[in-house]
């Protein structure tokens, strides 16, 4: 089923009521990846490409009591850092990402989180769509991280066609309010994660059904 032609006054129209329904659904939505500091935040961040949330957290904890700040983790050797991240996805690239990371912002930020999107990817291991999330959600910096969930749903709602996580998260930037980017971001991966999922979508449980071209498909 193709999405329906529609203007974007239209298609704003469709999102403010995406939008009110996803704030009845996850009233407090935030990211499931646990975290004490922007720091922390950020090593979970990159930790989960191309890995699950929950595999993340199992390892965090005991990395976090090992390496707890940046500078910490700054004097270690990715193979010191590998055991702790063993079970999580491409460990030996993210722990020598997570190393380089670290001594960098020892050295260029005090050890502290920067909080510009420019600086964020400069680090190792951080691409857009992380440095947006992690602005988001330790900074309360406006903008719409584009994952898998993201990705899938905005399409499948016809939100938009385009297929490239920056052309995604700038088409929903147009047509969700500026205030309520960081909240779509996670609201749409909890639906994404738990409802509106890749393979048996829950259409019947779906609170996004009546506003979903898609429905019938």
């Amino acid at each position: 089923m193709g999405c329906p032609r529609e203007g974007l006054k239209e298609r704003k129209a469709r999102a403010l009521a995406v939008l009110r329904a996803l704030k009845e659904a996850y009233p407090g939505a935030r990211t499931e990846l646990k975290h004490n500091s922007p720091f922390q935040l950020l090593v979970a961040t990159v930790l989960s490409a191309q890995a699950t949330d929950r595999s993340v957290n199992e390892a965090t904890p005991a990395l976090f009591a090992r390496f707890p700040d940046a500078k910490a983790l700054a004097e270690a050797t990715p193979e010191e850092v590998e055991p702790y991240i063993r079970r999580i996805g491409l460990y030996k690239t993210k722990a020598k990402n997570l190393v380089a990371l670290a001594q960098r912002l020892v050295a260029e930020y005090g050890g502290e989180v920067p909080r510009s999107k420019e600086a964020l990817m400069r680090l190792p291991g951080v691409g857009w769509k992380t440095a947006t999330v992690v602005l988001g959600a330790a900074f309360g910096v406006p903008g719409i991280a584009v994952d898998t969930h993201v990705a899938r749903l905005s399409r499948r709602l016809c939100l938009t066609e385009a297929k490239r996580p920056e052309k995604i998260g700038a088409d929903l930037e147009r047509l969700f309010p500026k205030g309520d980017w960081v909240f779509v971001h996670h609201a749409l991966v909890l639906h994404g994660r738990y409802v509106c999922t890749a393979r048996r979508p829950r259409c019947g449980a779906c609170v996004l059904a009546p506003f979903c071209p898609s429905r019938e498909a």
